[in-house]
This record gives structure tokens, C-alpha cells and sequence, in this order.
């Protein structure tokens, strides 16, 4: 199977640098193809063109930038493999990332979308640590679950043929919106934990903090536009179950950080990860609530 990569930049050629290097002259099986879209300045530019002509086949795009969402749909026409592969310009995949991913495709012709974990590059700042746990969480065991981030993602290319472009109107969950027009059209996610990559987690908690306030928004947003998605708020108090969504809605306030925070291995996370967990518990409630009050205004964008 041809594999292609699609990475979107803006304005980091430094950690992209480390990307390519990573993606392209670290890997055991190379990709066949690495779409760059960037949306930023020419020093994203110079950094690609060092990579081409080296034995794997680049392509640079250049955008305006406007979203993810956007900048994906002008990459992914330029991408012509079997499997596409996503991930960011502050990420830096293992060297077996192409291997197991065409593997698990191969291994799973009933998922759409296959993806793995993602580990912090620097695990020093709390704000990291905790991040592996809330931000980009992952299982011990291979499983079928509802999304995964494209930082450590890949489509089938047939899947994004059926599926099309990404709604730019999406400014942000854009991949959450993705993948659940994957599964109602008839496909899995699949994530297995052996395929890795490294990340730029947030390294301070107002990042942390602010990255889940976005994140709140985003939720709202999908959820505003699909009805029948998987939701952790009712729709409406008409019924029991939405009072009782409700009343889980408000505690999971307060318990998710518990437990998250009993489930640290050091002593000192436990003890300084609850009051963190729970601020960003209600930073998460904080930005679903100002996109709720935004729509209502009709203001969707940022």
C-alpha cells in the first residue's frame, strides 16, 4: 500500500524541522509521499526544501491560513497513497510508526481511521504529565473507540473519497466532526498503542488551561451540530435521562479530576494534579458555555 503524510504548518518551522527529520530520515519504512501545506511564513519553506530530493517524494503547498480544517482540504487532493497519514508539525513519529500503521490497516479493513498514542516530548512540567492523561489520553490494548486527534492518525484513502472535506466551519474539533461522519457512514476508528509519536504537550498550566477552554468550545460545536452524537450534556430536561445526564454532568466536574489525579504514579502528581485537574475540568465547562452563548448570538468563529 502507497502511504502519504499530510503535515499543516503555521509559523513553527522550528519543530517542523525536527518533524521531517523524524518522519523522513528516521523511520525504518519510509512514506512514499510527504504533503507540507504551509500557511505561514517562508522559513516553513526553507526548512522542506531541505528535504527534497532525498529519497522520499515532498511536496510543499503554500495557503493562506485560515483553519486546520481548510488547510487539510488543499492537502489532501495533493496526497496519493492507499493510506494517508496525519500528524503535526510539533510532532516527531517513532521509526516504526509506518510499519505498524500500514500494518493495522491492513489487519482491520473494517476501520476507516487507525491511530495510537502520543507522548510527551519533555515530561519534566506537570502540565505535560497531566496532559497524557486529559489531553491525549490512551488504553493499554488495541480497541474500537468514537475519535482520535490527527496528530497520530491515518484515513484509508477510500474513506476520505467517501467522507470528503473537513467543514471548515470547523475552526476547531474539526476531527471529532471527521470521524463521526466516518462512523455513521459505516466505518471504525481503531486505536492501537504500539503505533507512537512524540509531541509538544502544553508545558505550563495556563497552556493546559486554555488549550481545554478551546477544547470546550469545540465540543459545543460539534455537538450543536450533530444531534444524535455521543454527548456528556442532554439536549434537553424533557426527560429522566436528561436530568440525570444532568446531575453526571455537574459531578464529573469533580470526580474526573479525582480519579485522574489517584491514577498519577508520583506521590507529588497525585497531591498537585487535583486542584489542576479540577480547574481545567471547569475550563473545559467554561469554553463549552461561551460557544453555547456565542451560537446563540450567532458568532461560530474564534
Amino acid at each position: 500500500m502507497k502511504f502519504s503524510v499530510l503535515i499543516c504548518t503555521y509559523n513553527r518551522h522550528e519543530v517542523l524541522g525536527r518533524a521531517l527529520e523524524a518522519l523522513i530520515n528516521g523511520t525504518e519504512e519510509k512514506p512514499d509521499e510527504v504533503v507540507v501545506v504551509n500557511g505561514g511564513d517562508h522559513r516553513a519553506d526553507q526548512v522542506v526544501q531541505r528535504y527534497l530530493g532525498k529519497g522520499v517524494e515532498v511536496k510543499l503547498i503554500k495557503t493562506a491560513n485560515k483553519n486546520l480544517a481548510a488547510s487539510r482540504n488543499i492537502g489532501m487532493p495533493h496526497c496519493t497513497g492507499d493510506i494517508i497519514g496525519m500528524t503535526d508539525d510539533d510532532a516527531e513519529v517513532f521509526p516504526d510508526w509506518v510499519i505498524r500503521m500500514k500494518a493495522a490497516h491492513q489487519a482491520h479493513p473494517e476501520a476507516g481511521a487507525v491511530g495510537g498514542t502520543i507522548i510527551a516530548i519533555d515530561r519534566r512540567p506537570l502540565a505535560c504529565r497531566l496532559a497524557e492523561k486529559v489531553t491525549f489520553p490512551s488504553w493499554p490494548l488495541p480497541r474500537y473507540i468514537r475519535t482520535l486527534p490527527t496528530v497520530n492518525l491515518s484515513y484509508k484513502a477510500e474513506i476520505i473519497r467517501l467522507i470528503g472535506a473537513q467543514d471548515e466551519e470547523m475552526w476547531t474539533g474539526e476531527d471529532v466532526d471527521y470521524n463521526w461522519r466516518m462512523i455513521k457512514a459505516g466505518y471504525s476508528v481503531y486505536f492501537d498503542p504500539s503505533i507512537c509519536v512524540y509531541h509538544n504537550h502544553p508545558n505550563t498550566l495556563r497552556e493546559l488551561w486554555f488549550k481545554h477552554f478551546t477544547y470546550g468550545r469545540g465540543y459545543y460545536l460539534v455537538r450543536h451540530k450533530w444531534a444524535d452524537m455521543y454527548c456528556i450534556y442532554p439536549h434537553d430536561l424533557r426527560t429522566t435521562k436528561g436530568w440525570l445526564k444532568l446531575g453526571n454532568f455537574a459531578a464529573a466536574t469533580f470526580y474526573r479530576p479525582l480519579f485522574t489525579s489517584v491514577g498519577m504514579r508520583r506521590f507529588e502528581d497525585k497531591l498537585l494534579g487535583l486542584p489542576v485537574l479540577l480547574v481545567n475540568e471547569l475550563a473545559t465547562r467554561c469554553g463549552l458555555i461561551n460557544q453555547y452563548v456565542r451560537t446563540k448570538r450567532g458568532v461560530l468563529g474564534r
